[in-house]
């Protein structure tokens, strides 16, 4: 028992980044200017020092998440609105399949008005789908498979050994919360109308209760930190919650919540479906993304966001889970065909189901001239290595020019300027940019601090809107060029994500820097568009 208590405390202090405390970053550090304020921002409010008295065109972004708060107050004057659309008739107008598409698309709703909230992780689904196939094969039946079987196979002992390993892990992690759980919830009422600090704390005998042990350990250690007893309460219930939903949902391969959309899952060629409400049941993400790249700037509230010219489209394709493939190919679809010039995808995953499709889709955004700025990932890995979806690459060769993958950068200095959780790849990110303690729009006109590469990608696509705005003469490949080229390059080592280890930052990343959008402007100033 005692080893086991050890374990959990080891894993409480040492575990889930998500409990534990850490610096507060400068508010709005992303805009700031490294070589004047010390603060590798993207120096964004110096860049509107070269743009004084020039014109700009309203750029259209489609943000593809997980809905939108349209009537936040830093928002609702940039949310674009379908000209063609005349809202709640109930009927198509523009007749592109959508009806009541005044704001954008929810494409993981149902007619009824009902939402997909949670879903599965695409690895499991693929486990289900494929143990139908294989679960049951002997040694011959397998040697005997088709070559495009044979593929299928292989994908599913890649899927399984993933799908049991995270089960396995998160049943263990649920137990180990359920614990400290009624660890601390003891040690609380065990101090019940007495106070309760470190001091007391150290004090108190627990004896030989494990539950108490437990309970007291975190709770001193947090406490030690500055964290309210509150705090670690709330913390500890958060990450129970957090974990048993990983199990009932996102690692259930049983859970479909598929019929709430009413759509042929089965018939991945068709497009319409869905309904109009884009805001749709937890839009945090969404929102938070938009007022990077979007919120009013010098309104006297909250934040300002990159681009000053700039109206968001929303389209709702991302559930507490991953996102649908079919679902994102009819996104991008729908982001182009109704006027998007830069599409932000703040989502991926490890595994693909139709990958052909969301290929298709991004090279008809391509054919159309759009920029697609697409977030990394979290899970500090070298996607040169690892598999990381969607991607630029298509699978039959060849890859979408007018495509900025993006890494996440920190304010901090010295070797802590990359975001720990950030993925990263020599040859497949091409761009690193703020994504650290982003401080941005959440829904009911309330402002949050989020970390991801989720917060990345749209500090990229409002620095691309910027260009696009001020310069429409640009095309979607010169825009990444120019981004491309313009970077802060970072000479010095940096530790690399998920690690120890100090690596030169030119091993993260293709441009070897950090979007820098002064640079970026100058260079658009001298560069003659090509759009036709």
């Amino acid at each position: 028992m005692k080893r086991l208590i050890l374990k959990i405390i080891l894993f409480v202090i040492t575990g889930p980044s998500c409990i534990a405390q850490k610096a507060k970053s400068p508010e709005n550090w992303l805009h700031a200017d490294y070589a004047s304020e010390k603060i590798m921002g993207m120096s964004v409010d110096k860049a509107y020092t070269l743009l004084k008295g020039r014109s700009s065109k309203t750029v259209v972004v489609a943000v593809l998440d997980s809905g939108i708060d349209i009537n936040h107050e830093d928002l609702k004057d940039v949310i674009w609105k379908n000209p063609k659309e005349v809202p709640q008739n109930n009927i198509d107008d523009d007749k592109n399949g959508y009806v009541d598409d005044v704001y954008g698309w929810n494409f993981i709703g149902g007619k009824d008005g009902k939402h997909v909230l949670q879903d599965t992780k695409e690895f499991a689904r693929e486990y289900k789908r494929l143990s139908v196939k294989f679960e049951n094969k002997n040694e011959s039946e397998i040697k005997n498979l088709a070559k495009t079987e044979k593929a299928d196979y292989e994908k599913y002992k890649k899927v399984k050994q993933k799908f049991l390993a995270e089960r396995t892990q998160m049943e263990r992690n649920l137990k180990i919360y359920e614990l400290l759980k009624k660890g601390v919830e003891q040690i609380i009422s065990e101090f019940q109308g007495k106070t309760l600090n470190p001091t007391t704390l150290e004090a108190y005998d627990t004896g030989t209760d494990p539950l108490k042990i437990m309970g007291k350990s975190l709770l001193l250690e947090r406490m030690k930190k500055g964290q309210s007893v509150e705090d670690v309460l709330d913390e500890t219930n958060k990450i129970y919650e957090y974990v048993d939903k990983m199990i009932k949902f996102k690692l259930n391969p049983d859970f479909d919540p598929r019929a709430i959309v009413g759509d042929n899952y089965n018939d991945q060629t068709e497009k319409y479906y869905g309904n109009n409400d884009v805001i749709g049941p937890e839009a945090s993400h969404g929102t938070h993304v938009a007022g990077i790249i979007a919120a009013v700037r010098n309104n006297d509230l909250g934040i300002n966001g990159i681009c000053d010219n700039v109206r968001i489209m929303v389209v709702r394709v991302v559930p507490d889970g991953d996102e649908r493939d079919k679902d994102v190919a009819n996104a991008i679809r729908y982001a182009v065909d109704n006027g998007a010039s830069i599409i932000n995808m703040s989502f991926g995953k490890e595994v693909s189901f139709n990958k052909k499709i969301v290929d298709d889709a991004v090279k008809y955004a391509m054919s159309k001239d759009v920029l697609i700025v697409h977030a990394a990932g979290n899970s500090s890995l070298n996607i040169d290595k690892e598999e990381n979806y969607p991607t630029k690459h298509y699978q039959e060769g060849g890859s979408a020019k007018a495509w900025l993958e993006v890494g996440a950068s920190s304010w901090e200095q010295g070797t802590k300027k990359v975001g720990h959780f950030s993925n990263y790849g020599q040859k497949n990110v091409d761009v690193f940019a703020p994504g650290v303690d982003i401080y941005s729009t959440v829904p009911g006109s309330k402002y949050e601090r989020f970390d991801g590469t989720s917060m990345a990608a749209p500090s990229v696509t409002g620095v691309a809107a910027l260009l696009r705005a001020y310069f429409p003469d640009l095309t979607a490949v010169q825009v990444k060029n120019i981004i491309m080229k313009t970077v802060t390059r970072i000479k010095e080592n940096c530790i690399k994500p998920g690690t120890n280890e100090e690596i030169p930052f030119s091993q993260l990343c293709v441009s070897g820097g950090v979007v820098n959008a002064y640079k970026a402007v100058e260079l658009a100033l001298k560069t003659k568009g090509k759009k036709k």
